[in-house]
């Protein structure tokens, strides 16, 4: 019975990738296909699926403009597959509004790790007043943030940057992103305020700020706060 399974949208234009991404999947979620972003565009709007795996290089558009087009009107998780492995790519596709990235060739396994974070972030109510993950907890109402229990006080930044990774918990944000967020338009390229906001943050939340287990670092690219 394939209706109770959460629906995914295939668009690559290689058969082969395609069906090997059916295999995989197959059983687990319902799946349907799309060869070009067109096809994508027509059947993420008749279908509504639950999320969408997107290849950047297509025969009529480029993924990126895929992404933009359908984050026109939708927040549906878009997992981008490439085998473009360049942090410029990956930034481009990540501010367009994709919500994670992985680099042809990966394994099924990783694959299945993405698309169940990305689904889990995606019906995560936001209204949700209370964020919690492992021994770290904030009462969004409250602008309360506690850490095994015990109170911890951030500066108006840093509770900030925090509230913007809740938002998007689990989901990959740019350095530009996190920047334009926080600080506004004029800091976008400002990575250095936000590095060290980062590791302050890190240093009141984390049980080992050198080995963080909250704030993930995407290398080049920017921040991903874990779920659970």
């Amino acid at each position: 019975m394939t209706e109770n399974l959460p629906r995914i949208l295939v668009v690559d234009d290689e058969r082969p990738i395609r069906r090997f991404l059916n295999a995989s999947l197959n059983g687990k979620y319902a799946i349907s296909e799309a060869a070009n972003g067109e096809e994508a565009i027509r059947a993420a709007t008749a279908e509504r699926p639950d999320l969408v795996i997107l290849d950047l290089g297509l025969p009529d558009m480029d993924g990126v403009e895929v992404t933009r087009r359908l984050r026109e009107w939708t927040q549906i998780p878009i997992i981008i597959v490439s085998v473009r492995e360049q942090e410029a790519d990956k930034i481009a596709a990540l501010d367009a509004g994709a919500d994670d990235y992985l680099t042809k060739p990966f394994g099924a396994g990783e694959l299945m790790a993405r698309i169940r974070v990305a689904l889990r972030r995606s019906i995560q109510a936001e209204s949700e007043p209370v964020f919690t993950s492992g021994n770290l907890r904030v009462d969004l109402t409250l602008r309360a943030v506690s850490v095994d229990e015990q109170p911890v006080t951030l500066t108006p930044t840093e509770y900030d940057l925090l509230k913007m990774l809740i938002k998007h918990a689990g989901k990959v944000l740019t350095h530009r992103h996190l920047l334009r967020a926080v600080w506004g338009n004029a800091y976008e390229s400002d990575t250095h305020i936000l590095q060290v906001n980062i590791s302050n943050l890190r240093r009141k939340i984390e049980p080992d700020p050198a080995r963080p287990t909250h704030i993930i670092t995407e290398p080049g690219v920017g921040y991903r706060l874990k779920i659970g």
